[in-house]
């Protein structure tokens, strides 16, 4: 049994009680031992040289200065041996253990005290051939059956190494470790090194339900992950390195390391932040380690989903405030580019944290990344041209189609979130409006906003330079709404709400003679379809009374709205001549008294133009819903 208790001179003293007074003083960092010499020099051969040693010393010391006085005689007797240890593995604990151990007291091994104390038999030489069942065959036996044969254990193992070095890795604890991860992971599910970066940023059911899975299976889930991040940047590098050379799965390699990064980079991960008490490393250290995690990543697509984006987006702003070096930029603008369509408007908004950038967001780190984007989709383009498979390639091209729609949705919001600066050059977003293709939009709404909020943030505009801005969108793709809406904006150049005016007017043509050709198709469709044998069977009778009742419900629709529409034409004539009515009145004013005129003429216009908006007013809302409703039940019960 050990006790502690404090010296004087302010270090820790530990006592064995075993009854006997200590003969053996050993000091190992801020703690002194007071032990008896026989248990050690029966389990460590170099303790025994130790104090074999000073025993000869002391001896030969004392003979020499007066070999006759027998008081000094038995003083050299009683002499304690003090033997000092710098710079033990392990410190005073380790020592500890391995004391205790020649005392023959039980000690319990677990994977966190393993490696100091093989370490400690080492720098002890308690080997087998000194004495046998010692510390150095007891701890390779705990490493190889238990340690080595888990995942979690070797990272924990190889984490209580870094304070031993470089001993550990002459020993080849390291190494082991290393290999054994490796080992394990090459034949762990990705997802289960993939959702703790998930679980980061969104806050779900999936992590629990992945953790349970992982335990289940043995591995331990987010427990062993949560191992890994704690590792020092010198031995993370030797296990990433050693992962890349299995050339294992890119989703491991990845997860690995941007997990790693958003644990020790701060404001990487900007939805979880770092813990206080951790330790932050300096701006230098964060440099390296960031160029060093970026150059190591898997040039395949690994991760392609929205939270794997964004911390490539917080590694890039880290970047950027850590002034990495350009390459690391170029590859995380890449990885990004390659699966743009999961990125978020809050992603693209990377501030300008150059002093040379005059704008608020770094409008030419998105250009790159999209040219990036654009590159892969032409990519794709050319694989599926050459695919003969017809389904493959048309699945492609479904794919393709859906992540520039998405990538154009971004854009645009992007293009109205910047529009507001008006430090914004018009050559900047005109460049960045451009830089989609044609099929990357339907509808040219979100354009159309970027467009106009430029506009309302640059009012010292030219004509011609508003022209320009506005030649970004097509007003053949503006909705019935964003009509409405440009054809009252003031920002717009003339030019502009001609074309948005015309096109409107277009469209309504469009819908007008599209309503009456169904409306011609669906009575032809009905007098031409073929009466069908009476003989079939019951599904079939009642699959055709099915499609018949449809079309007859189809054309009774479409008969109201031709008769609304007739109506609607009706009301116009009247409208028109009424008008007429106005202007030969007026005609007749003018002819009687031209001075009167002048005078009573706006008080004329004011009264029957109020009375011409009234009755416009008050005839298009019942003619095109209560007329059609009454006309509906008029024909439902005549039938």
């Amino acid at each position: 049994m050990a006790s502690d208790m404090p010296e004087s001179s302010k270090r820790q003293a530990w006592f064995c009680t075993t009854g006997l007074p200590s003969d053996v003083v050993v000091d190992v960092g801020d703690m002194t031992f007071h032990l008896h010499k026989f248990p050690l020099m029966a389990k460590s051969k170099k303790l025994h040289e130790l104090i074999t040693e000073q025993e000869k010393n002391h001896t030969a010391e004392t003979v020499s200065e007066n070999s006759n006085n027998e008081e000094i005689r038995e003083e050299t007797d009683t002499k304690h041996a003090h033997i000092t240890l710098p710079d033990f593995p392990g410190g005073s604990e380790a020592f500890e253990a391995a004391v205790k151990y020649c005392y023959a007291v039980k000690i319990e091994l677990t994977p966190l005290n393993v490696a100091p104390l093989r370490c400690a038999g080492e720098v002890l030489e308690m080997t087998e051939e000194y004495s046998e069942d010692n510390l150095v065959s007891k701890t390779e036996r705990f490493l190889s059956q238990t340690v080595f044969k888990s995942l979690k254990n070797s990272i924990k193992t190889l984490k209580s190494c870094e304070d031993l070095l470089p001993l550990a890795d002459s020993l080849g604890i390291v190494q082991r470790c290393i290999d054994s991860i490796v080992s394990k992971a090459s034949s762990s599910d990705p997802s289960l090194f993939g959702w703790p970066v998930h679980d980061a940023i969104s806050f779900d059911g999936a992590a629990s339900s992945r953790e349970t899975s992982s335990r289940r299976n043995g591995t331990g889930g987010d427990k062993w992950f949560d191992e890994l991040k704690n590792l020092s940047p010198e031995l993370f590098k030797r296990l990433i390195v050693a992962i890349k050379s299995r050339d294992l799965n890119p989703e491991i390699v990845e997860n690995c390391l941007i997990s790693y990064a958003k644990t020790r980079i701060p404001g990487v991960n900007r939805a979880g932040r770092r813990s206080s008490s951790s330790s932050i490393p300096s701006e230098v250290e964060q440099k390296e380690l960031l160029e060093t995690i970026v150059a190591n990543l898997p040039e395949e697509n690994g991760l392609r989903s929205s939270q794997a984006v964004t911390i490539f987006f917080g590694m890039l702003r880290a970047a950027n405030i850590l002034n990495a070096a350009d390459a690391c930029r170029a590859t995380l603008e890449k990885k990004i580019g390659l699966q743009l369509e999961q990125a978020t408007l809050d992603d693209l908004l990377i501030p300008s944290y150059s002093y040379l950038k005059e704008t608020l967001y770094d409008v030419d780190c998105v250009q790159r990344i999209l040219a990036h984007f654009l590159h892969r989709v032409e990519q794709m383009t050319t694989i599926v041209d050459v695919i003969d498979d017809e389904d493959t390639g048309d699945e492609q091209n479904r794919n393709r189609f859906v992540e520039l729609m998405l990538v154009g949705k971004l854009i645009d919001g992007y293009l109205s979130e910047i529009a507001s600066d008006t430090n914004l050059k018009s050559e900047k977003f005109l460049e960045l409006a451009f830089a989609l293709p044609e099929q990357a939009r339907v509808y040219d709404d979100g354009l159309y906003r970027a467009v106009d909020v430029y506009l309302k943030a640059h009012p010292w505009l030219k004509e011609a330079d508003r022209e320009k801005i506005c030649g970004v969108m097509d007003c053949r793709k503006l909705t019935l709404e964003a009509c409405t809406h440009a054809a009252q904006n003031e920002r717009l150049p003339l030019r502009a709400v001609v074309q948005v005016l015309f096109f409107e007017q277009l469209q309504l043509r469009q819908a007008i003679a599209g309503t009456l050709m169904s409306v011609d198709t669906g009575q032809t469709d009905m007098q031409t379809v073929p009466v069908e044998q009476q003989d079939e069977s019951v599904v079939e009778g009642e699959v055709v009374r099915h499609v018949g009742s449809t079309w007859t419900a189809a054309v009774r629709e479409n008969q109201v709205l031709r008769l609304d529409m007739d109506s609607m034409r009706t009301r116009v004539h009247h409208l028109e001549r009424e008008c007429s009515t106005m202007r030969k009145a007026i005609a007749k004013i003018d002819k009687v008294d031209p001075v009167v005129t002048n005078g009573r003429r706006g008080s004329i216009w004011k009264n029957f133009g109020c009375k011409f908006k009234t009755q416009v007013c008050d005839s298009q809302e019942p003619t095109l819903v209560q007329a059609r409703k009454t006309r509906t039940h008029k024909h439902l019960k005549q039938q």
